[in-house]
């Protein structure tokens, strides 16, 4: 027992050297902390540069300026009521610690402790404008150690009303308003000295996250953030609870700000820009606002132009109904104009890349390249006539065709193509099985979960345009390396890359490669929508359209009760049209329907207006045949009619239109199998 207790004795003794040690070395190494920010001086309270964005031809792009109204008010011109209100909020003992709260960070440490990640935060006013000022918003421990080191050389140089006032002169508001002048301006049209208790509660919640506070982003939160700082104000005696009463129940007027942002350049594409440099920065919006960073975005200023012009021509007098369109690059997926509504000032919901909606028929292309992978050919043959199909669960499945009109014969998968024809769609999505659909679409890059069933032929899925057209460009282009996006390089003030868009590879291991030959086969079919009518008993697709259109473009358009969708493709630009309403009524006017072909055939035709005609090339081993639509067989002088379509060597058909013509079909086959190189291109052109 003694020994036991000389040896307690003895361990006790040395632990409490050991403590004694490591508080000397901690006193030391914060003396030595201390005396380096002495030494290092002041630091300069200058702020950041404003985020800036530039088009594709590198002009800066307007709208979009950041802090462009810049303010400074002292902290004697502010509200009361306002300094409290961020006080009671972001930190109310800020005038009673040396910038840091130790009773906050050992709560929020305990807290990212058991999730094992930075979660919580636990920054007070000082680290704040600390990371304003000289720091990104990278959630690391280095810039949080750094912004410590920070903070404790601006309380060592600076005075506490210094400090406050800076941070409120400079804070990010978002919409563009850094500091409370700018953002009393921006949200009410007036001087910060003048807000109300009202006001300035609802203004001190908005930093906190300008995409989730800001009453023009999100009332709800907004007015929830209000309340509890009112009630914060309350518990610390910064106001009576009849003053919060009052603050709460007051009606609040914001400016009104359409007419500016009318005048914005592109101000859904910018919108989109700003969330996608979040994505890969890893950021928040409003960091990324308030970042200082440069972003150089795919924004073709001509094709914005011409679009935004068209949407004008179009909609002038088309009622309630909206629009959406963005242009893509066919081979990078680059977006070279976007219009997510009629009219940004109305509303920012961006409906190219926000919206799903039903896509109806402009599925089939996909359903069709499935077909190709899974024996079928452009002439395979299927009768188009009313068919009701007998599911596994016993229920029939009876779809039609548009305005109920059938060949009431076979038919070939290029035609089906042309008239959109629904029930061979099923009837191929049937036999191939509809799980080979929905691996196809996620072989485009589709992230869906979509059912494996009859019916999703016929585009019974709610897909974004954004997707759709990334999709069709895909298909285009024969490859997966074509991928939707804004930005090319995101730089910071120094002009250091902090990214820069790669195309993705076309090896991804969650997907297979897109078959180039296939995706050319089907994009060329694509062509036929424009076509003169087939066998003279329907209208292709696109006829109304077609007398518009001055050179060659595939594409496919897609009606069901509530939405209207036009896609299609040159060489070297895809374009999605989608027309609907926003609330889901049925479109019941058919003039509604024809808005997207309108709409699409006009930009199209405007955007390439000043570039060269250009052709497809052909894939190798695929051959352009000319082919009796009719028949599905070779075409010959005895059947005039006749269609371009690319398909295998081995697919060619052996027979002519009429068997019993005096054509020698092996001269027809040598023919085929000596073109010269240039020929498909030719047939393609033409």
């Amino acid at each position: 027992m003694l020994l036991f207790i000389r040896l307690s004795w003895k361990w006790t003794k040395r632990g409490i050297k050991a403590a004694t040690a490591c508080v000397l070395l901690g006193m030391i190494a914060l003396l030595g902390t201390l005396a380096y920010a002495i030494m290092l001086g002041p630091p300069s309270l200058s702020t950041a540069q404003n985020t800036i964005y530039y088009q594709s031809d590198g002009e800066v792009m307007k709208g979009h300026d950041g802090g462009e109204d810049r303010y400074w008010v002292s902290l004697e011109s502010m509200p009361e009521e306002l300094v409290e209100a961020t006080l009671a909020i972001e930190d109310h003992r800020f005038y009673n610690h040396f910038g840091f709260d130790l009773k906050r960070i050992a709560s929020a440490a305990l807290t990212d402790i058991k999730a094992m990640e930075m979660v919580e935060g636990a920054s007070t006013i000082t680290q704040q404008y600390a990371r304003n000022l000289y720091l990104t918003h990278e959630k690391t421990w280095t810039r949080k150690l750094k912004e410590a080191f920070y903070a404790m050389r601006l309380e060592i140089f600076y005075e506490k009303d210094e400090i406050l006032e800076g941070y409120l002169n400079t804070i990010y508001y978002g919409h563009g308003a850094y500091g409370i002048e700018s953002a009393s301006r921006y949200f009410f049209n007036k001087h910060a000295d003048e807000l109300t208790l009202a006001e300035a509660t609802m203004l001190a919640g908005v930093p906190k996250g300008p995409s989730y506070y800001s009453p023009l982003a999100d009332l709800e939160n907004a007015e929830t953030r209000q309340e509890r700082i009112l009630s914060r104000m309350n518990d610390l005696e910064y106001i009576t609870s009849s003053e919060k009463n009052e603050a709460v129940t007051a009606s609040l007027d914001y400016y009104d700000h359409s007419a500016e942002e009318a005048q914005a350049e592109a101000p859904y594409f910018q919108d989109e820009v700003v969330r996608e440099a979040a994505r890969v920065l890893d950021m928040d919006v409003e960091e990324v606002e308030s970042g200082g960073f440069h972003i150089y975005t795919t924004l073709n200023p001509d094709h914005q132009a011409e679009l935004e012009k068209a949407v004008d021509e179009e909609f002038s007098k088309a009622g309630e109904i909206e629009t959406a369109a963005v242009i893509m690059d066919n081979e990078t997926g680059a977006v070279t104009a976007m219009k997510g509504g009629r009219d940004y000032g109305s509303t920012t919901f961006n409906r190219v890349t926000q919206a799903k909606r039903m896509v109806g028929s402009t599925i089939k292309p996909f359903l069709y390249y499935s077909a190709l992978k899974n024996g079928y050919t452009p002439l395979t043959m299927i009768e188009s006539k009313p068919t009701s199909f007998q599911m596994d669960d016993g229920n029939a499945y009876s779809p039609s065709n548009y305005n109920n009109y059938y060949a009431d014969d076979d038919i070939t998968m290029a035609q089906a193509i042309a008239l959109s024809d629904n029930i061979y769609a099923v009837t191929t999505n049937i036999d191939i099985g509809p799980k080979k659909l929905v691996d196809t679409l996620h072989d485009f890059g589709f992230k869906g979960d979509y059912p494996a069933v009859p019916s999703l032929a016929l585009g019974t899925a709610s897909i974004s345009l954004y997707d759709m057209v990334e999709g069709y460009s895909r298909l285009a282009s024969g490859s997966t390396a074509s991928q939707k996006h804004t930005i090319t390089k995101i730089t910071d003030q120094r002009e250091k890359v902090l990214y820069e868009y790669e195309p993705v590879s076309s090896k991804d291991k969650d997907r297979e490669p897109i078959d180039p030959k296939a995706a050319f086969s089907v994009a060329h079919m694509l062509t036929g929508m424009f076509d003169p009518a087939l066998n003279g008993y329907m209208s292709v697709t696109g006829s109304s359209i077609a007398d518009q259109l001055t050179r060659m473009y595939g594409g496919k358009s897609g009606t069901t009760d509530t939405d209207s969708w036009m896609i299609g493709f040159s060489p070297q630009y895809v374009m999605g049209v989608w027309s609907g309403y926003d609330d889901n009524r049925k479109i019941t006017v058919q003039r509604d329907h024809q808005y997207s072909k309108e709409l699409w055939a006009n930009s199209m035709e405007r955007i390439h207006e000043p570039l060269p005609v250009s052709a497809f090339a052909p894939p190798a081993d695929l051959k352009g045949v000319y082919i009796n639509p009719e028949t599905g067989k070779l075409s010959g002088p005895a059947c005039p009619e006749e269609r371009l379509v690319y398909m295998d060597k081995k697919d060619v058909p052996k027979e002519t239109c009429k068997e019993n013509e005096d054509s020698d079909i092996n001269d027809i086959e040598e023919e085929i199998n000596n073109d010269p190189w240039y020929k498909n291109a030719v047939d393609w052109f033409w």
